[in-house]
């Protein structure tokens, strides 16, 4: 496990992708869980602040306390936090999209949600799908205003920019061919950075994450 900031309060580490933040009955299958392993490095109880999706990698924090955990949860509840991701989705994404799109929880309680997403690179690589002789897609980074379920990932799926590797809100047709291609079923999507004041000192603190092998790899496949 990859700890990028440590200090009395709370704790920040690199989640990496397919391990879940705590046990969940959703995830049956799951043995090994991000919580209990920091948990047990530390040798004391931790408390998680935020989620990440399973499928999910990045900076992942967690408070060494109750007292912490509230006071970092009224941060990000408060929008103090700036999370910043970033993804590899299908198609040439190169507009700045303010995104206000309604979205239906486990419940079928309709929750307001925004993200603002902007193109970062573009690509079009000699691979043909479909009817078309090349495939295009782009880096994008995203920053959620709100912090609604698979927020980020339903979005792009509703602005048909799916992440690569997504299920289910990704595309199967590109998923297959990743896979047959490259072997690559990871989503494409990493919590880059947190910048946040320290809820004791109130310095800006920039919590930075880096890309896990599997989009590095992508990077360089498709040539960003």
């Amino acid at each position: 496990m990859e700890f990028i900031y440590r200090d009395e309060y709370f704790v920040a580490i690199n989640k990496p992708n397919g391990l879940l933040v705590h046990r969940s009955h959703i995830a049956a299958d799951a043995s090994e869980f991000a919580l209990q392993i920091v948990r047990d490095i530390l040798g004391r109880y931790v408390y998680p602040v935020h989620r990440l999706d399973r499928k999910t990698s990045g900076v992942l924090l967690f408070a060494l306390s109750s007292e912490m955990a509230k006071a970092l949860q009224k941060l990000m509840e408060s929008g103090a936090v700036q999370k910043r991701y970033l993804a590899i989705v299908r198609g040439y994404f190169t507009d700045e999209i303010n995104l206000n799109h309604p979205l239906i929880n486990e419940a079928g309680k309709i929750q307001e949600a925004e993200t603002l997403f902007r193109g970062l690179k573009t690509t079009e690589i000699e691979l043909s799908l479909g009817k078309f002789p090349t495939s295009r897609y782009s880096l994008i980074e995203a920053f959620p205003r709100t912090g609604r379920m698979h927020q980020i990932r339903r979005h792009l799926d509703h602005l048909r920019h799916p992440i690569i590797g997504d299920r289910p809100w990704g595309c199967n047709k590109q998923n297959k061919l990743f896979l047959e291609k490259w072997n690559m079923n990871t989503m494409m999507l990493h919590a880059e950075s947190l910048v946040l004041p320290h809820p004791v000192s109130g310095e800006i603190m920039t919590l930075r994450a880096d890309f896990p092998g599997e989009f590095e790899r992508m990077l360089k496949e498709l040539k960003f």
